[in-house]
Order: structure tokens, then C-alpha cells, then sequence
């Protein structure tokens, strides 16, 4: 693919996802796509980011069985109910708040699903497959519970 001399443009839009469960796969595709027209940008990519360490950025099929197989795995790899020196709070000193909850399971979770994910844009659209979806993963239900959303970051580069 030849790629002209038009200008080259970055879009920036800040999602703010609301989330209230532990495990929580919420799909932001349409918002995604919303940011992709707004921005005028018709070849390029984007980049989707969760500005959280305890929520993740996937791309999967929207399938409600599927979600709730994927929710059983997630949970293998890091039980909640693991022993993590992240929330024994009697010997951690570093980046603690008032509020702080034990959430060392969605951290660990987090380190195999991961922050973000890059889609090209192409003719303005993102050439998803057929079944899938960009979702936001609440991965700690109790920090969802003390903030009225999260942020997500959709960076938009390319030509128009």
C-alpha cells in the first residue's frame, strides 16, 4: 500500500468507562469507533490504553458464555482469594492511600491481559473480524466501587 503525502494527524479522546463488578468485560467498541469518525482520520491506527493497573484493554468475541468462561480463567490465574504481600498492609510502604484495598489479584491478572491494544484504521473504519470487540476489563471490584469511572485513552494517528 502506497502512503501519500497528506498531513499527518494525532487525536486524542478520553473515555471515561464506568465499571461496578469484579471481572467486568465492558465492550467500548462503539466508543472507539465515535473517537475514529470524530477525529476525520481515514488511515492510520489506534491506540486503545487504560490508564489503570487494575483494568485491562482485550480484544475478543462478545459472546455472554464465552465472557463467562474467560472470567474462570482470570480467576485461575490469580485467585482473589490468593496470599499476595501486595495487600498485607502491616509490612507495605509504598504507594498506599486512605483507601487502599486489597487488590493484589487484579494486579497479577492484569500482567496477562495487559494495558492496550492497536488497531489500523483503514478507508476510516477499524477491519475487526466478524466477531470481535474491544472491551475494558474490571479486574477490582472494590476500586470500581470507589470511583464513578475509569479513563481510557484512544490515540488516534494517521492521514485524512
Amino acid at each position: 500500500m502506497k502512503v501519500s503525502e497528506s498531513l499527518f494527524s494525532v487525536n486524542t479522546e478520553i473515555l471515561q468507562v464506568s465499571s461496578s463488578d469484579y471481572l467486568e468485560f465492558i465492550d467500548i467498541t462503539d466508543e472507539v469507533e465515535n473517537a475514529i469518525i470524530k477525529s476525520g482520520i481515514s488511515n492510520g491506527m489506534v491506540v486503545v490504553f487504560s490508564k489503570h493497573t487494575t483494568s485491562a484493554i482485550v480484544i475478543q468475541e462478545n459472546e455472554p458464555l464465552l465472557l463467562e468462561d474467560f472470567k474462570v480463567v482470570i480467576e485461575n490465574v490469580a485467585p482473589a482469594s490468593g496470599n499476595y504481600l501486595h495487600n498485607n498492609f502491616d509490612i507495605r510502604t509504598v504507594h498506599m492511600h486512605e483507601d487502599e484495598v486489597p487488590n493484589g489479584h487484579s494486579h497479577c491478572q492484569h500482567l496477562y491481559l495487559g494495558t492496550s491494544e492497536t488497531v489500523p484504521i483503514i478507508a476510516g473504519k477499524m477491519p475487526l473480524g466478524q466477531w470481535q470487540r474491544i472491551f475494558m476489563v474490571e479486574l477490582d471490584g472494590d476500586k470500581a466501587s470507589q470511583v464513578d469511572f475509569r479513563e481510557v485513552v484512544v490515540q488516534i494517528l494517521g492521514q485524512s
